[in-house]
């Protein structure tokens, strides 16, 4: 059986790898290749070590509780790799109205769940918060049965207008990078679509998941929510390439069109190379693979490049531990759009992950960009640089110079789930579904997180074998 794979990022290594996985149990002989337009793998994912750092210039971890990347690392032997975060400093802070304001102990993403944290925070006020707990004595719903509606309808509906701007708004930013006005709830936040259904309160509802986990996530308590690996994020690309056959990635190829071939595909690059396939597993992001595929199904591709993407910059910055006043007593701090930064979010990533500055150092990522100031991505990068240190130097009183500098853009790479998305996407497979041997994969459909990632190329890859 012949297969391509196009792309080369983490959905496209995944795909390969359990295709490899399968043939071999099966018995299949398989021809393999996975071609990608870059002269590297990983896609977003890039790791770099410098001076004594480590850089992460895309994703620096992935979600435990969500098990398929995690179970990925236990079939690869690389579990023994990944460290946890240091829970110690598990928080965020809010940068509201000139200060850090520690986000509520016991906050669940968009509601309270302890009372005491809450009552006494400096985040919300009197009335903010009063209307947050009008949410015990709301009732369900807001619209049809079964409608989507926006994130920020749903907070906005809940629980008020001080919990969208404050703390949804900002922390929805920092993890898709999009407005929350247009942003599906159930596409990306379906547990509180599920949690109002079952219990009417979110916060009721949030409270009474909490007593009844005995332990949290689903992956166990040996590993904290976000994982990573001690050598950075490039170990899962490095190890899953390195599992697959000789001969089977194929760089500096972009891909250029794919057409059937009766019952077969042809995969054909810019360059003019083609590639004969019983399967093709397309990982490419939405808009490209609506250019590929627009001879083949035009309904199809435009479902497809109605998908919206929107792009973000990533700056990290190395400093000496003594010339930053702050105690950095946390995971980082996200920023609200009322307060006209353009930072979006910043982790500090040596005191979330162990190794990732060298002694008497510290490593501090910025995010910039996103559906909500795609503008800043125009600056050149000693402008977003220096923009980055600014804005830092006025929320954790940093003026030194840095020791490290490092910046990198990843311009349409994060899709955007607007209302509505799930039935676009049911739409999609079921024209996907009619065109036998072809087959879709990557963030742009059912989750965004390199979980889902490998997620979505596993079971590309099952489909493909079945």
């Amino acid at each position: 059986m012949n297969v391509v794979i196009v792309g080369g990022g983490i959905t496209a290594l995944a795909a390969a790898h359990r295709t490899v996985e399968l043939a071999r149990e099966r018995g299949v002989d398989l021809s393999l290749r996975v071609v990608e337009a870059r002269d590297r793998l990983g896609g977003t994912i890039a790791t770099e070590r410098a001076d004594g750092f480590l850089v992460e210039a895309g994703p620096d971890s992935f979600l435990s509780e969500k098990p398929w990347a995690l179970e990925l690392c236990r079939r690869l032997r690389v579990e023994s790799r990944l460290v946890r975060t240091d829970d110690r400093y598990r928080r965020v802070f809010v940068w509201f109205r000139g200060r850090l304001h520690p986000l509520p102990d016991g906050f669940q993403l968009l509601a309270p769940t302890r009372l005491a944290p809450f009552a006494t925070s400096s985040l919300f006020s009197w009335r903010g918060k009063a209307r947050m707990a009008f949410d015990l004595l709301l009732p369900r719903g807001g619209g049809a049965l079964g409608a989507d509606e926006s994130l920020a309808a749903f907070v906005r509906r809940r629980l008020g207008q001080e919990a969208l701007e404050r703390v949804a708004q900002p922390l929805i930013a920092g993890i898709y990078t999009a407005d929350p006005e247009d942003l599906s709830v159930a596409a990306t936040m379906p547990r509180f679509v599920e949690v109002e259904r079952r219990h009417r309160s979110v916060i009721i509802g949030l409270r009474r998941g909490l007593a009844q986990a005995a332990v949290p996530g689903t992956s166990g308590a040996r590993w904290s929510l976000f994982v990573s690996f001690a050598d950075g994020m490039q170990t899962l690309v490095t190890t899953l390439a390195e599992r697959l056959p000789d001969s089977a990635v194929v760089l500096g190829q972009r891909v250029a069109g794919i057409q059937r071939e009766g019952a077969r595909w042809r995969v054909a690059t810019a360059d003019g190379v083609r590639f004969d396939a019983d399967r093709v597993i397309v990982t490419a992001e939405a808009h490209a693979a609506a250019r590929l595929l627009r001879y083949v199904d035009p309904g199809l591709a435009t479902l497809l490049g109605d998908i919206e993407y929107a792009g973000t910059a990533t700056v990290s910055l190395g400093f000496r531990r003594a010339d930053i006043p702050h105690p950095l007593d946390a995971f980082g701090f996200v920023v609200p759009r009322s307060e006209g930064k353009a930072l979006l979010a910043a982790t500090f990533s040596s005191v979330k992950y162990p190794g990732r500055a060298p002694a008497d150092h510290v490593l501090i990522r910025c995010f910039l960009g996103g559906a909500l100031n795609p503008s800043v991505l125009g600056e050149d990068d000693a402008s977003l640089v220096a923009r980055t240190r600014r804005e830092l130097g006025e929320a954790l009183g940093v003026t030194a110079e840095p020791v490290l500098v490092r910046a990198a853009r990843w311009p349409a790479s994060m899709p955007q789930y607007s209302v509505g998305h799930l039935a676009r996407v049911e739409t999609i497979e079921r024209r996907v579904a009619s065109l036998p041997g072809l087959l879709l994969a990557g963030g742009a459909y059912r989750g965004v997180g390199i979980a889902d990632c490998v997620r979505s190329g596993e079971a590309a890859a099952d489909a493909a074998l079945a």
